[in-house]
């Protein structure tokens, strides 16, 4: 009996585990950061997108983080896609004290982006990101000042490497292609 119940559920393993066995082979599971079919990675295609100008001292700081994000600090290459990003901010007040006055602030970071071809325009990736970034008022106005950058920075951090994670995936797919 034993050797029979093992028997069979050495069979029923095997056809479970085949299908994706087989999802493995060509066309199917491809790691996100090998190289695709013609020999080109994940990094060199990410080292073509141009990040366009982001208005503001936030936006700048998002796409300062983008362009090293993709580019890794490495030479410029010939930009085959366009990244065009809108973002908004806002802070809420949060832990108001007895006289009105707020004890901490969250700092909110939106942004929208659109992943377009530079030949023709066709769109890649279209989307949404979002970074929040908490912060201490204090009584003091530089330490205020510089707590709310540290946020705004933070915020822009969460944000860049979001919408590059989001970017790797798209092109990854459009490489396996």
């Amino acid at each position: 009996h034993r050797a029979t119940w093992r028997f069979f559920l050495a069979i029923a393993l095997s056809l479970s585990i085949g299908p994706l066995v087989a999802a493995c082979g060509s066309g199917g599971f491809q790691p996100m950061y090998a190289a695709s079919l013609d020999g080109r990675s994940l990094s060199q295609a990410m080292a073509q997108v141009a990040v366009t100008t982001i208005p503001g001292r936030v936006g700048q700081r998002v796409r300062n983080e983008l362009i090293f994000q993709t580019t890794g600090g490495g030479a410029a290459q010939e930009k085959a896609y366009k990244l065009d990003i809108v973002l908004r901010e806002r802070l809420t007040s949060q832990l108001v004290d007895a006289q009105g006055d707020a004890e901490s602030q969250i700092y909110h970071l939106d942004a929208d982006f659109q992943l377009t071809e530079r030949n023709g325009g066709a769109v890649i990736l279209k989307g949404q990101s979002f970074g929040r970034a908490g912060f201490q008022r204090f009584q003091t106005i530089y330490a205020n000042v510089r707590a709310k950058r540290d946020a705004e920075n933070r915020a822009a951090r969460t944000v860049a490497r979001d919408v590059r994670t989001r970017i790797e995936a798209a092109l990854s797919r459009r490489q396996q292609l």
